[in-house]
């Protein structure tokens, strides 16, 4: 078959807006007689509020209104559990909700005719606190004895607990030649978005009570909303503007409900954009991991037993803390096949700030794991890394910790040869091998290395949720089509999804894609269609789409004018963890990929830099191919920040780097010199085309393959990260 528009790189259908700077973001959002908001932080890490004193910023002149705990009508909320006040304080019905347990737990909120206002009124807010023990380290939080953060729900302060229980890891162990053993540390992130979290919130003419703010997912939003409001769904609408960046920092809510609680009781507009400090205190971070490994395998370089344990921080609040460590705990092996496997994978409560979805989800820190595992043991083993992978990638007829096999076209395999072969390896006799694999002699004060690395994950959502995305389309016309009208509420929050849909529909009906008008991001009339998340849209939104699409083309052709189809996509089922031995079918569609690094090292200075990146991915199916390498190319460069320089330091709770002046991410002079993309198409029936999700994969082995490209270069293996100057010269130790 033909395709005209799939798998070509067609312009983003919202990029010449974007660039010229037409487009409209939730900071852009003007309405009359609008008024501004400011929240009041708690500035303390563990504190019970006595009281609140509101009545000198109510009097001060231009204010409308001082809303505190007791103005909320269902004072809770949370993605997960509704474990976090919308606002802390006494006088609300939720046991537990006058303590903070982060700095960014949010107290008061002002609104008033200006911003300066409000900023000013909220000054004189008085909260009179009595400071609790603050716990930052969740290797003490999990012990007995700890402070316990949240008594209402439960003493212990561990809030996740998954097992693995497959095969015997001790006869395991005990057969194996070979055992290495690594403590690994992998830090928070923040996010860094663009546009740093902004609303507004409104009344409109039919009573809707309407948010407009950036999120991932509009339905589940609208959930939360209508909880904490106490107010039915239907009288409540969420819409998303253009979202300036993502990367799982806005699956959780952060203005939204205040928002449309001060909008609900003044009845007029109101308007709200956080500082980039109060973005940097008041949104969760990627999870900071600690993960004690010990891996044993034969002489001949199979892998026979695996024992990891993960203390995860969740900071102050679940956020998605349970369903990152499921992840964690799913992609903790690798892409290998290891019949014995025992892992406990704990997260903990703490008085840090929540830690949250971000790009990967859990993944990367248990493949940064992994990998240095495998390149530990092909050392020791005196095995090419390369070779060690082959001879333990994972096989259809494999299973994964889980004790089920992997789902879809299992391609590792495949990814890895490309991947290897691009980067400097060949096959000799059966055997995988560096060309040249000796290590090349580094010159005066530079020392270069290559490293690989590789990975996977799931697509979808996972353990038993009912996996489902719902579209609409509409052929408008008379004897010809005129438009295509696609409804989708899925969230495109930079990584292109809408112009996905729009070359589906186009695609399926037979018409340019300046025929298709999209309209999107919407609770109003439109049915879910799940969140901008786990790598899921292109398959689900993008299945939902091409159904209807179909659907709507066969009532046109019987001439049927308007054809109007909606048709929501199901995935195949999934089942959760058995608690006690984690076996389940916790997905239904994997994707693979693999990366090769060539690094330099300054040796007097310590910095680190990197010459070429080869990341490899299986898609599937490009639908656009453009926009798969700039997904490639935006996670590669998230990632190295996030292994080379991003250093979020906080300190009793504190945090020390909230402006993007101490918190540094990577500019244009930091960047790879080179990435090469390359792009294998082994399609997965499951998806349109075969089509595959991509979001998260360049991510997941950026940190082992930088550090075991670092490790080529001066024999130093380094199991923590950021890898910044200072940390490189003391593993020299020049400092």
């Amino acid at each position: 078959m033909t395709l005209n528009v799939i798998g070509q790189s067609i312009e983003k259908i919202d990029a010449r807006e974007r660039v010229t700077g037409q487009t409209q973001y939730a900071g852009d959002l003007v309405m009359p007689g609008m008024l501004q908001m400011k929240i009041l932080f708690s500035g303390k890490p563990h504190a019970k509020i006595l009281s609140i004193d509101t009545s000198a910023a109510e009097k001060f002149p231009g204010v409308k209104a001082v809303f505190t705990a007791r103005d909320v009508p269902v004072n809770e909320y949370g993605l997960q559990i509704k474990d976090q006040p919308v606002l802390c304080g006494p006088g609300s019905s939720k046991p537990g909700a006058d303590i903070v347990r982060f700095v960014g737990d949010q107290v008061a909120i002002v609104i008033a005719e200006t911003e300066e206002i409000a900023e000013k009124a909220m000054r004189l807010i008085k909260v009179e606190y009595l400071d609790l023990p603050v716990v930052t380290d969740p290797e003490i939080a999990i012990l007995p004895e700890a402070y316990s953060i949240h008594p209402e729900i439960g003493t212990s302060n561990i809030c996740v607990h998954d097992k693995i229980r497959k095969g015997n890891v001790e006869m395991g162990f005990a057969a194996s030649d070979v055992i290495v053993e690594g403590i690994y540390k992998v830090p928070a992130q923040e996010h860094a978005y663009l546009q740093p979290e902004a609303g507004i919130a409104y009344i409109d003419e039919d009573g809707l009570l309407t948010i407009k703010a950036a999120g991932q997912w509009t339905h589940a939003d609208q959930n939360q909303l209508a909880h904490s409001l106490n107010l039915p769904l239907e009288k409540i609408r969420v819409q998303y503007p253009a979202i300036g960046g993502a990367f799982g920092g806005r699956e959780d809510l952060s203005v939204q409900i205040v928002l449309a609680l001060a909008a609900w009781k003044l009845n007029q507009p109101v308007k709200i954009v956080w500082s980039r400090k109060e973005s940097m205190i008041g949104h969760g971070k990627r999870h900071p991991m600690v993960i004690r490994a010990k891996w044993g395998a034969s002489r001949d370089g199979k892998i026979i037993a695996a024992e990891t344990t993960f203390i995860a921080d969740g900071g102050a609040y679940m956020y998605t803390t349970n369903k990152v460590l499921g992840n964690a705990t799913i992609t903790q092996t690798g892409p290998y096949a290891i019949p014995n496997v025992k892992s406990d994978v704990i997260g903990v409560y703490t008085n840090n700030i929540p830690s949250a979805a971000f790009r990967g989800f859990g993944a990367p820190q248990a493949i940064f794991m992994a990998e240095m595992q495998m390149n530990k043991l092909a050392e020791k083993l005196r095995i090419d890394p390369v070779e060690l992978r082959m001879r333990n990638a994972l096989k259809p007829e494999d299973t994964l910790d889980v004790q089920t096999p992997p789902q879809g076209p299992v391609t590792i395999r495949e990814v890895i040869e490309a991947t290897a072969i691009k980067a400097g390896w060949h096959e000799v006799n059966g055997q995988w091998a560096r060309k040249n694999s000796s290590q090349s002699k580094n010159q005066s004060h530079l020392a270069k290395g290559i490293g690989f690395a590789a990975g996977f994950k799931n697509i979808g959502f996972s353990f038993g949720y009912k996996e489902n995305s719902w579209a609409r389309i509409e052929i408008h016309g008379n004897s010809k089509i005129e438009k295509v009208v696609v409804y989708s509420a899925a969230a495109d929050v930079g990584q292109g999804n809408h112009t996905i849909l729009a070359q589906i529909a186009a695609e399926v009906i037979g018409v340019p894609i300046e025929k298709v008008e999209m309209i999107t991001m919407d609770t109003l009339n439109m049915g879910n269609a799940g969140s901008a998340s786990a790598s899921r849209l292109t398959v689900m939104s993008g299945n939902a789409v091409k159904k209807a699409s179909e659907l709507s083309k066969a009532r046109w052709d019987s001439e049927e004018r308007p054809a109007i189809v909606e048709y929501t996509y199901y995935a195949p089922e999934t089942t959760p963890f058995n608690k006690e031995t984690g076996k389940c079918l916790p997905n239904f569609s994997y994707a693979y990929t693999a990366q090769g690094a060539e690094i330099e090292l300054d040796i007097e200075t310590g910095q680190l830099r990197i010459i070429r990146i080869i990341s490899t991915h299986d898609v599937g199916k490009a639908i656009n191919p453009s926009q798969v390498i700039g997904q490639i190319e935006g996670g590669v460069v998230q990632a190295q920040g996030y292994v080379m320089m991003e250093n979020f330091i906080t300190k009793n709770g504190y945090v020390l780097t909230d402006q993007l002046s101490t918190y540094l991410i990577p500019t244009i002079r930091d960047i790879p010199e080179k990435v090469e993309s390359i792009i294998l198409e082994l399609p997965d029936e499951l998806g349109p085309w075969g089509a595959k999700g991509l979001g998260e994969l360049p991510y997941l082995p950026m940190a082992p393959v930088i550090i075991s490209a670092l490790h080529d270069a001066i024999g130093i293996w380094f199991d923590e990260f950021p890898l910044t100057p200072e940390r490189i010269l003391k593993g020299l130790g020049r400092i």
